[in-house]
């Protein structure tokens, strides 16, 4: 890259580590272009401007620098930077990744600045399409980053609540990872030590938020998250997905929520894995119901509510996200098939709190 444009969100373009990183590519003689009209569940119009941007300017690579928010933009952009169709048309369906033309998707640098998405390991994005009021997964091989920056230091900024939401992101993709059908033995045990690394660096992390250690390892729990689900997700993300795209909530406190819910409507189909898990957190009890409160408990500790009503949800829409839901990429991992009043009952407990053992 000689004219990298670099991708962040509106509030971390305030702040000195941003405003040092185009100063020392300037130092170097790389000019360094700066976007950042992006919304906490990035949309279709965000990734239009962005690209205009970069064309405008003449940039030949991107450096996306933030949350998931800014990094599934910062790859989209360089995805659609030379690309003579729309990006719906990319989609994760059948063989759609085959329309794009590889050689117009610019090089990625990821940095990313929370613990919880995994997006710096990813190959796709997820889009809000705003005609449908839905999230898109974009994806190509080539949108995975060439160069990921992991340095936890910056993630001893981040305000405990977001420590908190995406964490549990990062549990989210280790345990639907893990409980997803299928053989994928390496998944499974990336899985189980990114949760017990949660298990053992979360709270620390909430409440110590300078501890590097804490923060070290949180970082490495997430980016292991987000390898593990290549092997599948499930119904967190089947309903979380849509319940974004629509009422503009957190993706990583969507999961948090939604957890304890989804964990006892696939119960008869996980029981073993969550043996096998309790055990290797050395839970007491050794079963699932100790993998559950194991999940409840940490929910308390680090301050995330039991119900979606409690962010502004309710069941308004129970039935158009329950639809969104059940045709999610996502729903295709969850260890029990769902239909759509399934997804609509099991999201209106999480709404009203219904969380019976």
């Amino acid at each position: 890259m000689q004219r990298p444009l670099l991708v962040t969100d509106a509030g971390l373009s305030k702040l000195p580590m941003v405003k040092q990183a185009i100063a020392h590519n300037q130092d170097d003689a790389t000019p360094t272009g700066l976007f950042f009209d992006i919304k906490p569940n990035p949309n279709g119009a965000n990734i239009e401007d962005g690209v205009k941007h970069y064309l405008d300017d003449s940039h030949d690579g991107v450096i996306a620098l933030g949350g998931g928010s800014a990094l599934d933009a910062g790859k989209a952009i360089a995805l659609m930077a030379g690309q003579n169709r729309p990006i719906w048309d990319f989609e994760d369906e059948g063989d759609n990744w085959q329309r794009v033309d590889p050689a117009g998707i610019a090089p990625i640098i990821a940095v990313p600045t929370t613990s919880g998405t995994g997006s710096e390991v990813g190959r796709a994005s997820l889009i809000v399409n705003e005609a449908t009021h839905s999230k898109k997964i974009i994806f190509h091989p080539k949108m995975l980053p060439g160069i990921v920056i992991a340095d936890p230091q910056l993630t001893t900024g981040l305000p405990t609540n977001i420590t908190a939401a995406t964490g549990m992101d990062a549990l989210s993709h280790n345990l639907e990872a893990y409980c997803a059908p299928g053989y994928h033995p390496m998944a499974d045990g990336i899985a189980l030590e990114g949760m017990r690394l949660i298990r053992q660096w979360l709270v620390t992390a909430c409440e110590q938020p300078d501890n590097l250690e804490a923060r070290s390892q949180m970082m490495i729990a997430s980016t292991m998250g987000a390898t593990a689900f290549q092997k599948g997700l499930g119904a967190m993300h089947a309903l979380a997905h849509p319940l974004g795209a629509i009422f503009d909530a957190h993706h990583g406190l969507l999961n948090a929520i939604l957890m304890p819910y989804v964990l006892i409507r696939n119960r008869e189909a996980i029981d073993e894995q969550m043996r096998r898990l309790a055990r290797f957190l050395e839970l007491d009890g050794g079963d699932f119901d100790a993998v559950l409160s194991f999940i409840i408990t940490l929910r308390e500790q680090i301050g995330i509510p039991n119900d979606l009503r409690s962010i502004g949800i309710d069941e308004t829409r129970l039935d158009e996200i329950a639809t969104q839901a059940l045709h999610d990429p996502s729903a295709g991992g969850n260890p029990i098939p769902l239909t759509q009043p399934q997804y609509a009952e099991l999201l209106s407990d999480a709404i009203n709190g219904r969380l019976v053992r």
